[in-house]
C-alpha cells in the first residue's frame, strides 16, 4: 500500500466506500488486466467503440465505463494514491 499522510488515508477511504461495484470493478480488471495502466483500458475500450480490436469485453456500457474511469483517475492523482492499492476482489 502507498504511503500517504492521515489525511490522505482517510479521503481514499470515505472515496472507496462510496465507490459503486462498477467502479470496484474497474479498478480490479485496471490492476488484473491492464498492469495497473489507466492508459492501456482506456484505448481498448476506445478501440471496442471504434469497431476495431480489442483485448477484453466488458458487459455494460463502454461510455459509463470511460467516465467512472476518468473519475477514478482523477482521484488517485488528485490524492497521489493507486486505488489498486485499496480495492480488492472478493470479500
Amino acid at each position: 500500500m502507498t504511503s500517504t499522510s492521515p489525511e490522505v488515508g482517510r479521503k481514499v477511504r470515505r472515496f472507496v466506500e462510496g465507490m459503486t461495484n462498477e467502479e470496484r470493478m474497474l479498478v480490479v480488471l485496471k490492476a488484473e488486466l491492464y498492469d495497473g495502466d489507466w492508459d492501456e483500458m482506456v484505448a481498448d475500450l476506445q478501440a471496442r467503440l471504434d469497431g476495431r480490436p480489442y483485448i477484453f469485453k466488458l458487459a455494460h456500457r463502454i461510455t459509463d465505463d470511460l467516465e467512472r474511469i476518468g473519475r477514478l483517475r482523477e482521484f488517485e492523482v488528485s490524492c497521489g494514491v493507486d486505488l489498486c492499492d485499496y480495492v480488492q476482489l472478493g470479500p
